[in-house]
């Protein structure tokens, strides 16, 4: 749920190499070189990338190991006598001069034998006639093909699906908030059908010029992001013809080998966590299927010299890089630190511990690495594995990454203690150095910057009332109380935030400075793109409080957002909540049907449906299952176990 123009504007989030297959032409008779010396100047240049790789590789004497000196490093155990990855681990223990050097001198000869064996192959091929290149090649080529589709079409193992507890009902007795549920439903069928009829198959939709729109989080192709996002909150409304158009789609036309650059991140909690919601919910086999299938495209990320996975990944040839704007060119925490919940429920769909093996290492080496007060900076670097500028926020860059631990801990049935433990470590800092009370006495969350605290509180880092609630059961030192007081008055003030506005819908970010408080400053930070995180902590606290200010506030903010946000092509973000009159962006962001709309919809419904120790949302508040022991197909998860 991050905004400037250059960012996603998404769910808890942050805010384009065309490297394709090789291919070789067909002989023509303008070519000017031959194809012989081509590929001899290939293969001259892959003999000089090795030259290089002997002759500058650094002295590991003089340098730390990436991992900032881990003295546990997750290595995959290989069993020689069945040449297969054993699924478990084996730990290098840490750092060892004499064992360093050793460590050199392997790596320099396996250098020397690759370099040896690259010059064999140069001269074998160079003897070979054309017709014989071309036919290797594309016996190679064939062997890939066959490789992703074999990939695409295994059968998955079957696996004990957890019981689907409460995914329908929830019906309230009182009539009056039985109106306000069924019009939040009129909203998600008045914005999904003007989807349906202008941007069928677009990611998301433009309202008022009815076309299709997309952002470069997506990439260039039309992955029908909406459909995918939309699909859960579809079924627990009952809006079932609805369901069956988009799994229609889905069936059809969501293909993932594409040439399209996309953000992990938001793919991940968008398309992976939406398809593994609607299987769970549906129990209909085809989301299942391509959640493992995106999954794979989304691996190559994470193959960078830490394992911490680059933000963004092209589909077809995994090649990954990082946000131009991030600092240092580094991977940014709420990204590679909200992947979790999704990777876990893949390893135990698939039986591949390959997912969790990916996102524990990530836990591992966070957990090895100094922290500036306690905090998490925003930035890592994937290359070092040293962190980038140190800047900390709750909101935007940081914000689902706490949320993470958290949920690891409640989706393991509570048994995963190593995340639980993170997670109370992390909080104690953020309420030493980042939570404040302003001199009207409002509590906000502000944002550490180089040694000070900005005292500015983001839409995003409006979801922590309802993290602070979720997590009050089970804190130390007995503190559910304190905990639970704490998430009800960041609600309270981010409730103001929305309330001192000319709209009644919050900004993007609000000041504590001085006489001004909860209230935007720049022009930049007024605008409203349809967020659910005011309204993710209203439903939290109503569930653990039932006080009934959160349903009336809830209320609020869905008048506002029918009558500033509604036109007649569906729903958009407005430019300035300050202004009388509302300007529109022209935006339907997939975010609102997937999470504003289902969290006023789960606000005023009983709490059978989807009840809290059944299920755990993602960050794009797609219900995930529990994972309980007697359902666990991860031996080798100590989370689990």
């Amino acid at each position: 749920m991050t905004t400037p123009a250059l960012l996603p504007l998404s769910g808890r989030r942050i805010p384009p190499l065309n490297l394709g297959p090789p291919s070789f032409p067909h002989h023509r008779a303008t070519l000017r070189l031959s194809e012989k010396f081509i590929l001899l100047l290939i293969l001259s240049a892959f003999i000089t990338l090795c030259f290089g790789a002997f002759f500058f590789l650094p002295d590991s004497s003089k340098h730390k190991r990436f991992d900032l000196g881990l003295e546990d490093v997750l290595i995959p155990h290989v069993d020689a006598g069945k040449g297969a990855k054993n699924p478990g681990v084996f730990l290098i223990h840490g750092p060892d001069e004499h064992r360093h050097r050793e460590e050199e001198e392997r790596l320099r000869n396996k250098i020397r034998a690759d370099h040896e064996k690259a010059l064999e192959e140069a001269k074998e091929k160079l003897r070979k006639s054309r017709e014989e290149i071309r036919a290797e090649i594309q016996t190679e080529k064939n062997k890939v093909a066959q490789a992703m589709k074999t990939k695409e079409t295994r059968v998955l193992p079957p696996v004990p699906v957890p019981q689907r507890v409460g995914v329908s009902g929830g019906d309230p007795e009182d009539m009056e908030i039985k109106k306000k549920r069924d019009k939040i439903k009129e909203m998600m069928k008045h914005a999904w059908d003007n989807y349906r009829t202008y941007g069928w198959g677009h990611n998301e939709l433009r309202p008022i010029a009815r076309k299709g729109h997309s952002t470069n989080i997506f990439g260039s192709s039309q992955m029908g992001a909406t459909i995918v996002d939309a699909l859960d909150t579809l079924y627990i409304m009952g809006l079932h013809d609805e369901f069956m158009d988009g799994q229609r789609w889905i069936e059809e036309n969501l293909d993932f080998s594409v040439n399209s650059e996309v953000s992990v991140f938001e793919v991940n909690i968008r398309f992976i966590g939406g398809l593994l919601a609607a299987y769970y919910l549906s129990g209909e086999e085809i989301f299942k299927t391509k959640a493992v299938q995106l999954a794979e495209k989304l691996l190559p990320a994470f193959n960078t010299p830490t394992g911490i996975p680059w933000a963004m990944v092209n589909l077809k040839s995994g090649v990954g890089r990082n946000w131009g704007w991030a600092s240092a060119g580094s991977s940014i925490l709420a990204e590679f630190g909200t992947l979790h919940m999704e990777f876990v429920h893949l390893s135990y769909l698939t039986g591949d511990l390959t997912y969790y093996n990916k996102v524990m290492h990530i836990r591992k080496l966070l957990q090895k690495m100094e922290r500036p007060n306690g905090l998490y900076p925003n930035y890592l670097n994937p290359r070092t594995g040293r962190w980038g500028q140190y800047h900390t926020s709750v909101g935007g860059l940081g914000d689902s990454f706490y949320e993470y631990l958290l949920k690891a801990w409640l989706m393991s049935d509570k048994t995963d203690h190593e995340a639980r433990r993170m997670y109370d470590d992390a909080v104690e800092a953020i309420e030493k150095h980042l939570i404040k009370k302003s001199r009207g006495g409002l509590v906000f969350i502000g944002e550490w910057k180089n040694g000070h605290l900005e005292r500015k509180m983001g839409h995003l880092a409006c979801f922590a009332g309802g993290m602070f609630a979720l997590g009050a059961d089970g804190s130390r030192k007995d503190k559910a109380g304190h905990y639970l007081e704490l998430g009800a008055e960041i609600a309270r003030t981010c409730h103001e935030s929305y309330d001192r506005t000319a709209l009644k819908l919050g900004p993007e970010s609000f000041k504590f400075d001085g006489a001004v408080e909860a209230v935007a400053v720049r022009q930049a930070e007024k605008y409203y793109i349809l967020r659910p995180e005011v309204i993710e902590t209203y439903w939290y606290l109503w569930r653990f409080t039932h006080d009934p200010r959160y349903r009336q506030w809830g209320w609020e903010a869905a008048l506002a957002i029918e009558k500033s946000c509604r036109v007649s092509g569906g729903f958009s973000g407005v430019k300035d909540v300050y202004a009388p009159t509302p300007v529109h962006d022209d935006v339907q962001q997939s975010f609102f049907l997937a999470e504003t709309l289902k969290y006023l919809y789960l606000l005023f419904s009983g709490d059978d449906l989807l009840p809290l120790d059944h299920w755990v949302f993602n960050t794009e508040a797609h219900p995930l299952p529990v994972l309980r022991l007697a359902n666990s197909t991860l031996s080798g998860n100590p989370a689990v176990r």
